[in-house]
């Protein structure tokens, strides 16, 4: 199966990206409940959040050269188990450091899900298709982080929090294990043969971080999901601060994902307007904006208004760093440089959360919005500086020029020309 043909792998990449990803969302805020239940602070619940990244920091690189060198698809089942398990232990563990731990195999699972379903939909779309297909595999995470605080806000009583969110923990746990009857056929069995077959030889990390657009991309897509992890992780202590109970916490967490999935359903055609380096940079600026003024004691429907905002905005972030760093990095090194994506996203949601927590003990629990702010007005300015062939390619340049990663053709991800990028269907979800 070529790049750009039949999509209906995609379509079941995207449901269970959904549940897995539902299932993340709806333990990260009961994680942070269940804690403050345990009688954890500020600073613990920040370092409770900073775990869940601090065990896939140091397994991305290896992954996604296992992955550059053989197949995407046996990462997800893998995922979903570790996800799976983490959430559930979650739920059950006695002690701050045991639910730390279960955190982290819970952010480790995560990982190796998307490591392989982003690493899928790189090396199964045409060059011209992949800002789209990542637009649309990352609305699975916007349907997950739509409902699972929801259901997390639904089940979370405030009169018995411990138990409450043990039982928030426990269904998320089930939820995740849903995503097993998608995961068939998700990989075609001719890109995966050439995964292994095209290239022998390692590319250097220092060569791809140093691919123009690379750090770019990681940058972006750090400040947008630490933006993300921190908006799940410490809204439910501004709501404790503020007197907002957790129903209504779940409901803004989710107004929010649902203005992300809004953003990536009309992504083709902003890009078409704006271009890639005009709608980065002016939704990162706008991020920045509404991030700070979460700071701001306001009443909760003007916070709906600015989270719902603030969802779209972000929405346009993590799919266009994909694709900018897939398309900047070297032939035979996506993987990699996709891992490295997600390495730097864990390095933020390590710092970011620690930083969060340190703040939020000093200068109370909506400081750290601020802290946010700025990181995402520094993306703005970086964003600035996105590579040409990944612009041409976002205004529907595609093709033979646009040097992408559709797992056809040669060249180095440098700017050499492809040959044979096939030119798929343009049917969309």
């Amino acid at each position: 199966m070529r790049p750009g043909g039949n999509r209906g792998w995609l379509l079941r990449l995207v449901i269970a990206f959904g549940f897995a990803q539902g299932a993340v969302s709806m333990a990260r805020p009961a994680v942070s409940y269940r804690a403050l239940a345990l009688g954890a602070d500020e600073r613990a619940v920040g370092v409770i959040a900073g775990v869940y990244a601090l065990l896939p920091l140091f397994a991305a690189v290896p992954l996604g050269r296992r992955t550059d060198h053989g197949r995407c698809a046996p990462l997800l089942p893998f995922g979903v188990v570790l996800i799976s398990g983490g959430c559930a232990l979650s739920g059950v563990a006695g002690s701050l450091w045991s639910m730390a731990l279960w955190s982290g195999v819970m952010g480790l699972g995560h990982l190796c899900f998307v490591i392989g379903a982003q690493s899928l939909v790189a090396r199964q779309s045409a060059p011209h298709e992949q800002d789209r297909n990542f637009g649309h595999f990352t609305i699975g995470a916007s349907l997950g982080q739509l409902v699972g605080p929801i259901a997390a806000g639904s089940l979370i009583d405030g009169s018995d929090m411990a138990g409450s969110s043990t039982l928030a923990l426990v269904v998320a746990g089930a939820g995740a294990a849903v995503a097993f009857t998608s995961l068939w056929r998700v990989e075609h069995r001719d890109t995966s043969t050439k995964s292994r077959t095209a290239h022998g030889d390692r590319v250097p990390v220092v060569r791809i971080l140093r691919a123009r657009g690379v750090p770019a991309g990681i940058l972006v897509s750090l400040s947008v999901l630490s933006a993300t992890d921190i908006l799940t992780a410490y809204l439910p202590v501004v709501g404790e601060h503020r007197g907002i109970p957790p129903s209504v916490i779940g409901l803004l967490l989710s107004l929010r994902a649902a203005a992300t999935i809004a953003c990536r359903l009309v992504l083709t055609p902003l890009l078409r307007l704006l271009g890639r380096t005009a709608l980065l940079t002016v939704t990162c600026l706008l991020a920045a904006l509404l991030c700070a003024g979460i700071a701001v004691p306001v009443p909760v429907w003007a916070l709906a208004v600015m989270l719902a905002a603030l969802g779209f905005c972000l929405g346009v972030g993590q799919p266009l760093s994909m694709t900018t760093v897939v398309q900047a990095a070297p032939e035979g090194a996506r993987s990699t440089a996709l891992a490295l994506r997600l390495t730097g996203n864990r390095l933020g949601q390590v710092a970011a959360p620690a930083a969060a927590g340190l703040i939020a003990g000093i200068a109370g629990v909506a400081a750290p919005f601020v802290m946010l702010g700025g990181l995402l007005l520094l993306s703005s300015g970086v964003a600035l500086r996105s590579p040409e062939r990944a612009e041409r390619a976002a205004r529907g340049g595609g093709g033979r020029g646009a040097g992408g990663g559709g797992g056809t053709g040669t060249g180095s991800g440098g700017g050499v020309r492809r040959t044979g990028s096939p030119l798929g269907r343009k049917g969309d979800i």
